[in-house]
């Protein structure tokens, strides 16, 4: 008897063990699911590109490390997007928590045209792009100029290590990307490399356009990059790639000199903050987009928004006073400005509690107003840019966005380097009346790095597709910290954008939305040219990391 009790404990003991062990396992799996990585991970425009910004971790280097060389893949990836003749921003966390920024920005170069702005088109479709290209629009690349001084603060492997996966890119060649594949068959994007020397790296000799199954070589541009891991940025601004370039764009009618390279400076600051709830949120200053941003977060965060605000006749309510918001934050992009080129403080209005009460006050949850109401002046809408999100295993992290502006730039291609120049001064477009050498032109690249007060939950976030930034951003954010939705969700969900011109536009599949808006008075209308807003963005929750790439893009993260 006493045998066969014992014998049920230990049956019932084991049974315990084993259904605990049970429980664990299942717990660790459930974890393991949730949870992508458990050191570092990259979110960048391609899993190639993620995959060397890892690989860059691994090996020892730093978040700007990996981020440098993700952005390196980046321009050869999506070229449409960046590369060495654009600019960029990072916004940089140390270990410490302090943040940074590092703008390399394109400036108006000393003999830029007086009479520039008077070629503004009125309204940016497709068919209008065409009038921002050329050798005119160019301003003075700071690309590498801001890879340089990151590298110098924070960088842990030797400069040329971040090269060494995308010389051997450029000059061995891969399969054309899918999404770059998609852009070079529009009519639009064929036109335009069909009749710029766009068509020496795009044609076949022919002059067909590539498609899939085609290869990408880079030959030139390997070289530049191989001279400029050699000899570092020097090389480009005041070395022989310096020269050939400006050489090239001369030739072309442009007023890039080797003076402009030559004197272009990096700028430096601490990151702006605002408080949204449980979260700092870190953000450059003007005349980059993350004041506008910023704005509109702590708008919408004092509308007490919770999981419940997404839902039911709520989620109607919200999305009438997030049009809202947009609206007035359209009617303040008109004060961003070049800090250095105007009277005006650094908007650090925008988000002052009184401000944004006042604001908030004069949303009505009813109707909708004229744009006079939202103190709206015309713009011009814009799209390109590409962004790339780091975390490493150090708890340092790096958000940074660059671009070359719209697709392919200023289609104007320097053959002796290789490089594709932007064309940023048409940012000064619906801004300005004029433009000063030196200055900066406004923007919506937001590289933003969100941490709440225990330090347990970071977000490093940012977007690309010109003004579409802003509410792509936007949505995610709140999708995130506020609507109950992990960070693939959050990316993924539909977005809404509110153009120049105070119309509403949706991203397909959003017809109860629509209607719904359309009886609040919304001007509901089609845009003439697809949704460009791609998020890239990493999550990190105690030693738990997810990385999400925006599908919209073909993107895909890696970690470890």
């Amino acid at each position: 008897m006493a045998k066969s009790q014992s014998r049920r404990c230990c049956l019932c003991v084991l049974a315990l063990v084993c259904s605990v062990a049970i429980i664990c396992i299942c717990i660790l799996l459930a974890t393991k699911q949730r949870c992508a990585f458990t050191n570092a991970a990259v979110a960048a425009d391609s899993l190639m590109c993620s995959d060397i910004g890892r690989d860059m971790l691994i090996q020892g280097g730093s978040a700007v490390d990996a981020a440098i060389a993700a952005l390196l893949c980046t321009g050869l990836v999506n070229p449409q997007s960046m590369g060495l003749g654009g600019g960029a921003i990072f916004t940089i966390m140390d270990k410490a928590g302090k943040v940074k920024i590092i703008s390399s920005r394109e400036t108006a170069p000393k003999g830029v045209q007086a009479d520039l702005l008077n070629k503004c088109p009125k309204k940016l479709t497709l068919d209008t792009a065409k009038d921002l290209t050329g050798s005119h629009w160019i301003g003075v690349p700071g690309e590498i100029r801001g890879y340089e001084r990151a590298h110098q603060l924070y960088g842990k492997l030797p400069w040329a290590k971040l090269f060494e996966p995308s010389i051997k890119l450029a000059r061995e060649g891969f399969p054309m990307p899918v999404y770059l594949s998609h852009f070079l068959q529009q009519n639009f994007t064929k036109t335009l490399i069909q009749v710029s020397e766009l068509c020496k790296l795009f044609c076949h000799e022919n002059k067909t356009v590539f498609g899939p199954g085609d290869i990408l070589k880079f030959p030139r541009l390997a070289e530049t990059m191989e001279t400029i891991a050699k000899e570092g940025a020097d090389a480009f601004y005041t070395g022989k790639i310096a020269k050939d370039l400006i050489q090239d764009v001369q030739a072309r009618s442009g007023t890039l000199s080797l003076d402009d390279l030559s004197t272009f400076k990096v700028r430096e600051s601490d990151a702006l903050t605002v408080q949204l709830g449980e979260y700092k949120m870190y953000f450059p200053p003007p005349p980059a987009g993350g004041a506008i941003l910023s704005f509109i977060l702590k708008l919408m965060h004092g509308f007490g928004l919770s999981p419940a605000s997404n839902k039911g006749y709520q989620k109607t309510l919200t999305l009438h006073r997030y049009l809202e918001a947009l609206k007035f934050a359209n009617g303040q992009k008109h004060n961003l400005k070049d800090p250095l080129f105007s009277s005006r403080d650094d908007m650090t209005y925008i988000t002052d509690e009184k401000f944004i009460k006042r604001i908030r006050a004069l949303i009505t949850d009813g109707f909708t107003h004229e744009a006079s109401y939202y103190n709206i002046t015309p713009s011009v809408d814009r799209f390109g840019t590409t962004h790339v999100s780091v975390m490493a295993a150090d708890g340092t992290a790096v958000s940074v966005t660059s671009t070359i502006n719209h697709l392919f730039g200023s289609a104007v291609y320097s053959p002796k380097t290789g490089i594709i120049l932007n064309n940023e001064l048409a940012d000064f477009c619906g801004q300005k009346d004029s433009i000063k050498p030196g200055e900066q032109p406004p923007s919506s690249m937001a590289p933003v790095i969100l941490q709440s007060a225990s330090q347990q939950k970071t977000l490093v976030i940012g977007g690309s597709g010109g003004t579409f930034i802003t509410t792509a951003m936007a949505l995610s954010i709140m999708n995130h910290l506020w609507f109950g939705m992990n960070l693939n969700e959050s990316i993924a969900a539909k977005i809404v954008f509110v153009g120049s011109n105070n119309t509403v536009a949706f991203e397909p599949e959003c017809n109860e939305s629509i209607q719904a808006m359309v009886g609040l008075g919304h001007k509901v209308e089609n845009l003439s040219y697809p949704f460009f807003n791609v998020v890239n963005g990493i999550s990190k929750e105690g030693q738990c990391f997810t990385a999400v790439s925006d599908a919209r893009k073909q993107g895909r993260s890696a970690g470890y």
